[in-house]
């Protein structure tokens, strides 16, 4: 006969696995929703045959799972497939919030844990990427509603704002104040009230 405290430690395992699981389960219904406002089984099924959501599904899998346990294996061999069939690269390390929205194929690059905040979206070819050297040695933080367009690129120890939209082909390699616009190589800010509106679409979360 198993001891009380064996017991309220099953328990509390047991709780705390469906807990992590129902977080799994919302978090992968804000990346869903980000795709037209699909929900539900019927707009499971629709985004599965959506690039950007099925990489993502299996890239929150991988960030869940040990990376040497079974399910862990798994994933990473799912996820290690449709980076080669679209062309999404994102290592099962960074930190991304809920809400996340990838563009067609071709797809980022995100080496390393960078972090990156609710309802961003990246387009085809960007690269967000370490500096290796000097005051940017490191990995950029990104946070919520940042808009980042296609060709773009970030890089080192810097810091997005909220509410910023990246035009495509622009590099960034400094700090980015909220409510901002960047554009150009090398990047100018331009400050916007709202640059994201009608850019960033069908969030459940704010």
């Amino acid at each position: 006969m198993e001891s009380p405290l064996a017991v309220i430690c099953a328990q509390r395992v047991y709780l705390t696995i469906i807990e992590q699981q129902n977080e799994m389960d919302r978090v992968i219904k804000t990346d869903l929703y980000r795709y037209g406002g699909l929900t539900g089984v019927k707009g499971f099924l629709t985004g599965w045959f959506i690039p950007g959501f099925r990489y993502t599904y299996f890239l929150r899998k991988s960030a869940k799972h040990r990376k040497l346990s079974f399910l862990g294996i798994l994933y990473r061999l799912m996820l290690r497939r449709y980076r080669f069939k679209y062309g999404f690269e994102i290592d099962p390390r960074a930190q991304i919030g809920e809400g996340f929205y990838l563009s067609t194929h071709c797809g980022p690059v995100i080496i390393g844990p960078a972090r990156i905040g609710k309802n961003c979206n990246i387009a085809h070819s960007v690269t967000i990427g370490r500096g290796i050297s000097g005051a940017r040695k490191g990995r950029p933080t990104i946070e919520d509603y940042v808009w980042i367009g296609t060709g773009s690129v970030i890089v080192g120890k810097v810091n997005i704002g909220r509410n910023v939209l990246i035009a495509p082909n622009s590099f960034v390699n400094f700090d980015v104040p909220p409510n901002s616009l960047v554009i150009g190589n090398p990047g100018q800010i331009i400050a916007r009230e709202n640059p994201t509106k009608d850019y960033i679409n069908s969030t459940l979360t704010e």
